[in-house]
């Protein structure tokens, strides 16, 4: 499997359980269906995620990209409660992409996520 937005390989890691693949270039994650809801809740699943932010956020621009499982066109999602939060679903199979950074970001929901959104005129969290 390559990566949707480098297109270059991605490796295949074992966390709790589960096979989660991290690119070898950009070192985006992608999860199969579910797995990023189990491992936001995992102990230490932060360690997946060892790319750099800022290379993450070069590949946040990244327009149309395509399911490396399915071949389906992805959607942009954005975190309800960290809006600053870019991810990519695949509507046919169910599976997420993260750039580099965003699952360690999404597991480090923090106080300050909280001024972020509030600041944008957001309606307040949950």
């Amino acid at each position: 499997m390559n990566c949707p937005k480098c297109t270059s390989a991605m490796e295949s890691m074992q966390f709790d359980g589960m096979d989660v693949e991290r690119c070898t270039g950009c070192k985006g994650l992608w999860f199969d269906a579910l797995e990023e809801q189990s491992l936001l809740h995992a102990k230490n699943s932060e360690s997946l995620d060892v790319g750099e932010e800022s290379v993450g956020a070069k590949w946040d621009e990244m327009g149309k990209i395509h399911c490396p499982r399915c071949g389906t066109p992805m959607v942009r999602m954005v975190d309800r409660n960290q809006p600053h939060i870019w991810y990519e679903s695949c509507s046919t199979c169910g599976g997420l992409f993260f750039d580099a950074g965003e699952f360690r970001d999404l597991k480090d929901h923090s106080p300050a996520d909280i001024v972020r959104h509030r600041r944008k005129g957001a309606r307040p969290l949950d």
